[in-house]
């Protein structure tokens, strides 16, 4: 099986189908380790506009981390499940070909899991234009450790997409950031037999499939779990989380100033009734 975005069916009906299968996202995939987190903001408190935040899963840490966190997705599922995990944060539906915030409005963008599904020509200027100078786009994938041949044979039977970082390559051809940097850390994921079976389901090549194919699937899931796993006691999935970043290039500061000039009162969030692409602005 496999959730590469190159395979068929068509690529956007991939990437917008996990919202059938949101609540298993959440309860499947595993978290992002504070440490990695930290490297991906920078730091300092941040305003953080997060692409693709699915169901929430790195949007809870960020918070926790003190972080000013503004949240989209495509999937208005995915963010149903969001608002619930993390009520505090603005969550809006929007893609990152078009990102409903200002100009040079915020300290960092965040992708998790997602910078594979993007329009790259027309993300990375969007990107671009809403981080302010100094600003940096950071990526992150949590990809299973198969150095072990247990979680190998998982991914034989799951599919090895979130082995693929390849997608960042895109920041490293684009004269809109600078040098790209790397880390990696790594945590694990406990799961049951329940658990799996909601890691298997959080794929959207699952999604995709008819009602047989799904059952039979789940059952060679099942099927391994009973080999490897330890019953009531789990199993523990190793992963390499997977990070990436790059400040945006300066731009020519001779064009018109900004409508809004940042306040000492910080960022307002609009409720999106002023209008379509406005996320966060500056009075």
């Amino acid at each position: 099986m496999s959730d590469d975005p190159t395979s068929s069916p068509a690529p956007v009906d991939r990437a917008r189908s996990f919202g059938s299968v949101a609540e298993a996202y959440d309860r499947g995939r595993p978290a992002y380790p504070a440490d990695a987190v930290a490297w991906l903001a920078g730091g300092e408190a941040r305003v953080v506009l997060e692409l693709g935040a699915g169901t929430g899963k790195l949007t809870r840490e960020l918070v926790d981390q003190g972080h000013a966190v503004f949240a989209t997705d495509p999937d208005e599922a995915m963010l149903a499940v969001l608002r619930e995990r993390v009520p505090e944060v603005s969550a809006k539906v929007a893609t990152a070909e078009e990102i409903p915030a200002n100009d040079r409005s915020v300290d960092v963008v965040v992708v998790a899991q997602a910078f594979h599904w993007f329009d790259h020509e027309a993300a990375l200027p969007e990107i671009a234009r809403v981080l302010k100078p100094g600003g940096h786009v950071a990526l992150v994938w949590n990809s299973r450790d198969e150095r072990i041949p247990w979680v190998r044979r998982m991914g034989d039977i799951l599919g090895r997409q979130d082995l693929d970082t390849s997608s960042s390559e895109h920041l490293v051809h684009s004269d809109l950031f600078g040098f790209m940097e790397e880390a990696s850390f790594k945590h694990w994921q406990e799961i049951d037999r329940e658990t799996i079976l909601d890691m298997a389901r959080s794929r959207s090549s699952f999604a995709v499939m008819d009602e047989e194919e799904q059952a039979s699937h789940l059952a060679e899931v099942r099927a391994f779990y009973d080999d490897f796993g330890r019953g009531m006691d789990g199993m523990q999935i190793p992963y390499v989380t997977r990070c990436y970043r790059a400040v945006v290039v300066d731009r020519d500061d001779t064009g018109p100033a900004p409508e809004h000039e940042p306040s000492q009162e910080g960022p307002v969030v609009s409720d999106g009734t002023d209008t379509d692409m406005l996320l966060i602005d500056f009075r």
